[in-house]
């Protein structure tokens, strides 16, 4: 499944940046979309593999950070992405006719880098208020991935602003 979901993202984003036809705000949307579900699915996937080849169940502390740091960051950007691409088509719906000049070039780039900006501050800041807990005993999950939850009841510090 994670091959199938890297091929076909990226097969999303080579078909879209080959064809100039498709070099329209829609598409520039959905290569976007595609860049962040490939990484988010890099994200997690490689690390379940590698556990299930090892037999391990489990993640370090700074490795379950950086990890939490992306899954947050990308799944974000997937939410607000998805947010960008429905205005993209309520503009080209409800004003047909004003749509190349109001979906231009500037304004798709700022749709598209403002949630990059806004998904990187606040994946910061939720990484930075788990980093200053402090954590009893073992620095180790017993899983692939690092959820928030788990992460939480390890701590044995105040997790009330977390």
């Amino acid at each position: 499944m994670y091959v199938v979901t890297v091929v076909g993202n990226l097969l999303i984003i080579l078909a879209i940046s080959s064809d100039s036809h498709l070099h329209t705000p829609m598409y520039f949307f959905l290569a976007n979309l595609s860049l962040v579900d490939f990484c988010l699915a890099t994200d997690t996937v490689p690390k379940m593999l590698v556990n299930i080849q090892i037999s391990s169940k489990s993640i370090s502390y700074p490795c379950c950070l950086t990890q939490m740091y992306f899954f947050h960051f990308f799944g974000i950007m997937d939410s607000v992405l998805i947010a960008v691409m429905a205005y993209d088509r309520f503009v080209a719906i409800c004003h047909p006719l004003h749509y190349t000049t109001i979906m231009s070039p500037r304004l798709c780039g700022l749709l598209v880098g403002s949630p990059w900006m806004f998904s990187c501050v606040i994946s910061l800041i939720h990484i930075l208020l788990m980093a200053r807990l402090v954590f009893c005993g073992n620095n180790e999950l017993p899983h692939f991935f690092c959820d928030l939850t788990p992460l939480l009841r390890l701590s044995c510090t105040d997790t009330s602003v977390n």
